[in-house]
């Protein structure tokens, strides 16, 4: 599992740039092997995220809880991509997020100091992540901005041709939340779709 899960990870970063088998390697002894049962934490509101996660099989997903105490899945992180709470862990300040595992996970985990031993001693590290985080934040955007002007059914259509394998491994509730509905509304709208 380790070798394939590092290699998933080394392979992830060499679409975004070169490394060397050095480089390689001191990347795979830095990153370490973390196992989450479903409803585990990754990193929770009010914390200083200290590492980033690489997803290598699982799914998390990205919530908060809004001023009336309600609780609001912003997104979902499938494998093969990296979770961190990125404002928070580049500025130091408690996140207002948590990151919580919704099916069991295996993560590979950098710690801030492994992060930023990779970025004292690879040339081109710096350039790496640049773009991973450009990547992801226009996936962020994509996810959210279309979801916003269009009705709930279109909405949910939409979550099913850019996630299929999803839909049917998180629970609905927090589906819901995502799509902006209640629960009883997406049983409506699924049933209606079959």
């Amino acid at each position: 599992m380790t070798f394939i899960a590092m290699d998933n990870l080394i392979n992830y970063l060499l679409q975004f740039g070169q490394l060397n088998q050095q480089q390689i390697d001191l990347i795979k002894s830095k990153a370490k092997v973390l196992e989450l049962k479903k409803d585990e934490y990754f990193s929770e509101a009010g914390k200083i995220p200290k590492r980033v996660a690489f997803i290598d099989t699982g799914i998390l997903r990205v919530c908060y809880y809004n001023s009336k105490g309600e609780e609001i899945t912003k997104y979902f992180i499938d494998k093969h991509n990296f979770a961190v709470d990125i404002n928070s862990f580049n500025q130091k300040i408690p996140s207002s997020e948590y990151v919580q595992a919704i099916t069991d996970c295996s993560l590979l985990i950098l710690s801030t100091d492994a992060l930023t031993e990779l970025s004292l001693t690879i040339i081109g590290w710096d350039n790496i992540i640049s773009q991973i985080t450009s990547k992801a934040l226009i996936e962020k955007v994509n996810k959210l901005s279309p979801m916003l002007s269009e009705d709930a059914t279109t909405r949910y259509q939409e979550f099913l041709d850019k996630f299929p394998t999803l839909a049917n491994r998180i629970p609905l509730s927090y589906l819901a939340s995502y799509l902006g509905i209640t629960q009883s509304s997406l049983s409506r709208i699924r049933k209606n779709i079959r």
